[in-house]
């Protein structure tokens, strides 16, 4: 959970008193607060059978790159486009709980993503890694290859590249498109280009993707899901590719674009858009 969404922590003490008597539960040191007189561990130490994260998208992210096991992520935040559980009605939070702890559930696995700086490993990101110039304000010049061929050259602040499942993240406010999350699939877009239009590119996810600061100055940071960076050295590539391995979501039945809607993320009204509409209900054109 995020210890510092007070919303958060009246969730995961409710959590708690409604399943201790039905299931062993166990504590990640940030959610300690929520039940002091409970023993808590890493999260990576923790192994469960299912991992429930309250918070936004941002805890969910972390929880996916600290633990492999399947997460209920239960929205405590503003967007949540990742959550299965809104919070806003208290019965829909019980609700999940109780099916939850019945098993009526089904796992959904997505794409992560895989990257090198020059041979080191980096974490497995679940929405995008995104190169970016180290300084404020400043473009700079970017290679690009696919599977080790050079594609050409780009001047920017950075390049994004986005699984489907951070499709909506980031690389959505890059002009980048809206990628189905049950879709394999890499998406490449361009932070404020010079002299060219910010177009995305979306490739089959056996492609590895080569990005290599060309400038010794002003630098070049990656960045991992918005929140781990790491600095790069001078004219070193960064390789990215689809992982291995997958993040797995509890799902009640809950479809990717309706878990989109009322987001703002559609593009298209969403006025019409009521359960049992139809387009008998549209107003005519003129």
């Amino acid at each position: 959970m995020n210890p510092n969404k007070p919303k958060a922590l009246e969730l995961a003490s409710e959590l708690i008193r409604l399943v201790e008597n039905r299931a062993e539960v166990l504590l990640s040191n940030e959610a300690a607060r929520a039940d002091p007189s409970r023993s808590h561990a890493p999260l990576e130490e923790l192994a469960p059978d299912v991992l429930v994260a309250i918070g936004g998208d941002g805890t969910f992210l972390q929880a996916l790159r600290r633990s492999s096991a399947p997460l209920l992520p239960i929205n405590a935040g503003t967007v949540g486009v990742l959550a299965e559980v809104e919070t806003r009605h208290p019965r829909e939070f019980e609700e999940a709980l109780e099916r939850l702890l019945r098993g009526f559930y089904f796992l959904e696995d997505r794409m992560k993503l895989a990257a090198q700086i020059g041979t080191q490993p980096l974490p497995d990101a679940t929405n995008e890694f995104v190169v970016h110039v180290a300084a404020v304000a400043k473009m700079g010049l970017f290679e690009v290859a696919f599977d080790g061929h050079v594609a050409g050259r780009l001047r920017a602040d950075g390049l994004i590249v986005a699984s489907p499942t951070g499709s909506t993240a980031y690389a959505l406010s890059s002009r980048g498109p809206i990628v189905d999350s049950a879709i394999d699939a890499l998406v490449l877009a361009s932070i404020a280009p010079f002299r060219t239009d910010p177009r995305a590119l979306v490739l089959e996810p056996m492609c590895t993707i080569r990005l290599r600061p060309v400038e010794e100055t002003p630098g070049a940071v990656v960045v991992a899901d918005g929140e781990t960076e790491w600095r790069i050295s001078p004219t070193t590539p960064v390789t990215i590719y689809r992982s291995p391995r997958r993040a797995v979501l509890v799902r009640f039945g809950s479809r990717f674009f309706q878990r989109l809607r009322g987001k703002r993320i559609l593009p298209w009204s969403e006025e019409y858009a009521e359960e049992g509409s139809s387009l008998a209900d549209l107003p005519p054109t003129t």
